[in-house]
């Protein structure tokens, strides 16, 4: 065998072999890209699939919702604070269509509603991949919501609105960024109560004026629980409304006879006045004009402070609470 004919036979087998090794390298990439893929052999991972506990029962969720739908005004605060636009939201309960403190926030947000009456017609009309809600407002509806996209729901509306926003965060995948909100307003409220000193041992009174009605708000409250964190307490006078009924402690509508026991070292009072609502404006009127209050002692030392009923009680969000200790911090320790 001549040595011209040797070396072009070792020539084709060579590259005979390095093409099959290419082959085989070829195929095991193609394995490896189809176990890391999805499971149509694509590119793009498989995505995360978690499951939530909430009120009406569990709801499993894929990947990280992008379009949710929010169906209370707290809640609306939780979105925002976390980054999150909603889609579509409930209407808030004073402005037009939102409080004034998130309007700026809420730029193309579809209204679907108030937290009473949602439409669940205009919530399917945005397709969302998460609807969070509230089965104190809405479980009537929570068998249609559930059918439209991923459902998840609070159990109720009352002060401790931490309890639901860290549901929320859960619900949204974000809760590394739920805790960091949360941790950030626990050490503020810390810093206030340092800051407030002997102050914290100062006692409250909170009334808030409505049309044809006044109610006196306790610890199971927006403000209450705020209280509670700083060391503020309710005037030993207010704590006798409650003593009827220990189990609630929320509010109490009153009549103007128990303004003598409104007296404490600081009043906070608010009115909750929607547009066109002139009547909860007179109510305010006749109570601060009247004898009874003119002669408290929290009023004639010039310690009873208006602030604003969505700050301190409509919205109940995590915004509104930063909000909350601005007040606090203005009135109490700037004085």
């Amino acid at each position: 065998m001549s040595n011209t004919y040797k070396k072009s036979w070792l020539s084709l087998f060579l590259l005979s072999f390095t093409l099959l090794i290419l082959a085989a390298c070829g195929n095991n990439n193609e394995e490896t890209t189809d176990s890391q893929g999805a499971k149509d052999g694509s590119d793009t991972p498989a995505e995360e699939t978690y499951t939530v506990e909430h009120a009406m029962g569990t709801t499993e969720i894929t990947g990280t919702p992008e379009k949710v739908v929010i169906l209370t005004n707290e809640g609306t605060e939780a979105l925002l604070a976390m980054g999150v636009t909603p889609v579509g939201a409930v209407q808030s309960w004073l402005g037009e269509p939102w409080y004034d403190h998130i309007s700026d926030q809420m730029t193309d947000v579809q209204v679907v509603g108030t937290e009473s009456e949602v439409n669940v017609e205009a919530i399917a009309a945005l397709k969302p991949d998460l609807i969070i809600g509230n089965k104190m407002r809405q479980e009537k509806v929570y068998e249609q919501l559930k059918a439209i996209a991923p459902t998840v729901f609070s159990e109720t509306l009352r002060g401790d609105w931490q309890e639901n926003f860290n549901l929320y965060a859960k619900a949204l995948n974000r809760e590394e960024e739920g805790k960091k909100i949360i941790t950030d307003f626990e050490s503020r409220i810390t810093s206030l109560k340092d800051s407030l000193g002997d102050k914290v041992n100062q006692e409250v009174s909170v009334v808030r004026f409505m049309a044809g009605m006044t109610r006196v708000y306790y610890t199971d409250t927006f403000s209450g629980v705020i209280f509670d964190k700083l060391g503020l307490k309710h005037s030993s006078l207010v704590q006798e409304l409650f003593k009827d009924n220990p189990d609630d402690l929320f509010m109490r509508e009153v009549g103007k006879e128990i303004i003598p026991q409104l007296d404490a070292d600081i009043l906070f009072y608010f009115t909750y006045a929607p547009p066109g609502d002139t009547e909860a404006t007179k109510t305010e009127e006749e109570w601060t004009n009247d004898s009874l209050w003119k002669n408290l002692e929290v009023v004639k030392a010039e310690k009873a402070y208006k602030v604003d009923d969505a700050i301190w009680n409509t919205a109940g969000g995590v915004i509104a609470a930063n909000l909350l200790l601005d007040d606090i911090e203005k009135k109490l320790i700037a004085k």
